[in-house]
């Protein structure tokens, strides 16, 4: 543990409550202040790539469809009903009586533009594998849509009840997303009232909220929310009072952070996996990763069930697959598997005549989890540059081939189908560094099956060759360690979304 963090820590334990003022006075105020290591590269959540913009989107924007979080059902948010037509049509009935933030109603004419918008591929959705299923969308009345899908795509109501917000058409056609990220307007429990890139984001109750919505009203009046990269930073505004929350608090760090009597800690695994990318292209810029020994020597080099005992934490579990195991058509079923053996490492190198060998490894999150694979390299006579970059920038090297080595995490945007994991680094997408026609044919193919068993076979085999050839290394599912107040009432999900709009303080 950092020596700093350490002793401040002993300071607040012999307090006691003596730093329990702020967090009273938050609870007056009817404020949480929330702290994040990362900035959104944009508030519009169809140009973001980061969870705290999925965070930020799930507040104050609405979905047609709402996944429970507990149960798995589907219900209805801005639609009402929805009737599947055909293999690709999908008629929606939309609720009535919503308003955006900006007072616009809400109609069909909304979900037309947004859904028209961002299927156009000239328009840059930055994640293209939430959006690039949607042909068109078509009025039918004013409360009535008509949703046509390019193929078959039997995932389509889990994407909409996830990444795919809905718009104010009026507002949105007149912005632009540059528009909507420097003043955002939603529909959401809650509106952004000020925002300053890069700093701090505060959000306001929703008082005109509709009625009937499947994320209730919401009951905390503001949340302010401050972009702090330096962990350290984080931590000792947690221990200070300085802020209500924080999540992605290290294992050892938070196992402290449960001797202070002000503080609460909540873990739990969640949906998102960690994995390390390894550029095998034909132009990888580190030749000798085009070699499948040396790709599979990398994975034996790397003890991963170390890494969940020791320094990941409570909840998180080994992958041999790049998946989340609840993702429908996720199966690790005939993969091959990679225990770790350093020495069987060593003999692999020896064997594709490298030595000497240095790589560089990219990575945006979690840096003692980075560190710790670095070292598990370096036994076996892997040398490694680490580049720590925000992840817009880690992702601008990967899709532009400068990346060797990602260590790289993937929450899917809690989608719960494999459609949204792999093929985002498998299927000649831009961050696909490896582009196996056969992986490619495979996950289009698991996309756009009407049979459920096609898909999970197209999944499965798809998976298989990924781990067969060591295109890349599963590590694990990230737990996730939140500290906060001790009285405030939330509750986390495995999908990471923090929803303000069901907390409380007691």
């Amino acid at each position: 543990m950092n020596r700093g963090f350490a002793l401040v820590l002993t300071s607040v334990v012999l307090a006691g409550t003596a730093l329990s003022t702020p967090a009273w006075a938050q609870k007056a105020a009817n404020t949480i202040r929330f702290a994040y290591d990362q900035a959104p590269e944009s508030v519009d959540p169809f140009f973001n790539n980061t969870r705290i913009g999925v965070i930020i989107g799930a507040n104050v924007w609405d979905t047609l469809v709402y996944r429970d979080p507990v149960t798995n059902e589907y219900k209805g948010q801005l639609a009402t009903s929805w009737k599947q037509v055909d293999d690709r049509t999908i008629d929606f009935d939309l609720r009535q009586g919503v308003k955006f933030h900006n007072g616009e109603e809400f109609d069909a004419d909304d979900v037309v533009y947004t859904l028209n918008f961002i299927a156009r591929p000239e328009n840059k959705v930055v994640t293209q594998g939430n959006v690039n299923w949607i042909e068109k969308a078509e009025k039918l009345d004013k409360y009535k849509v008509r949703l046509t899908t390019r193929e078959v795509f039997p995932a389509a109501i889990e994407y909409l009840a996830g990444p795919v917000v809905i718009h104010p058409n009026e507002y949105y056609e007149k912005v632009g997303p540059k528009g909507q990220n420097e003043k955002p307007v939603g529909s959401g429990p809650y509106k952004v009232t000020n925002y300053v890139p890069g700093k701090s984001i505060t959000l306001e109750l929703n008082k005109d909220y509709f009625s009937g919505s499947p994320k209730p009203r919401a009951r905390i009046g503001k949340v302010e929310i401050r972009f702090i990269p330096d962990r350290q930073t984080q931590m000792a505004e947690a221990l200070s009072g300085g802020v209500d929350l924080i999540m992605n608090v290290p294992k050892d760090q938070a196992d402290q952070f449960k001797t202070v009597p002000t503080l609460q800690v909540v873990s739990g695994e969640t949906m998102r996996i960690v994995f390390m990318q390894i550029n095998a292209l034909e132009n990888s810029p580190a030749p000798a990763l085009k070699d499948e020994r040396v790709r599979k020597a990398i994975i034996h080099a790397i003890d991963r069930e170390a890494m969940v005992k020791n320094i990941v934490g409570e909840g998180s579990r080994v992958l041999n697959t790049i998946c989340f195991p609840s993702q429908f058509g996720c199966t690790d079923e005939g993969a091959a598997r990679y225990p770790y053996d350093p020495a069987k490492a060593k003999a692999l190198l020896a064997e594709a005549g490298v030595s000497n060998l240095t790589l560089d490894i990219v990575a945006y999150r979690e840096r003692n989890q980075t560190e710790a694979l670095i070292g598990y390299l370096q036994r076996v006579g892997i040398k490694t540059n680490l580049r720590f970059l925000q992840y817009a920038a880690m992702r601008e090297v990967v899709s532009s081939n400068k990346a060797m080595l990602t260590h790289q995490t993937w929450g899917s945007f809690s989608v719960n189908d494999v459609s949204a994991s792999t093929p985002n680094f498998f299927a000649f997408r831009s961050e696909d560094i490896t582009r196996d026609a056969a992986v490619r044919d495979l996950l289009n193919k698991g996309n756009n099956s009407v049979d459920p068993e096609i898909r999970k076979d197209a999944y499965r085999r798809a998976l298989k060759i990924i781990a067969d050839k060591a295109y890349a290394v599963p590590l694990f599912s990230l737990s996730t360690y939140y500290v906060a107040s001790k009285d405030l009432v939330f509750k986390p999900y495995p999908d990471e979304i923090v929803r303000f709009w069901e907390m409380s303080w007691k």
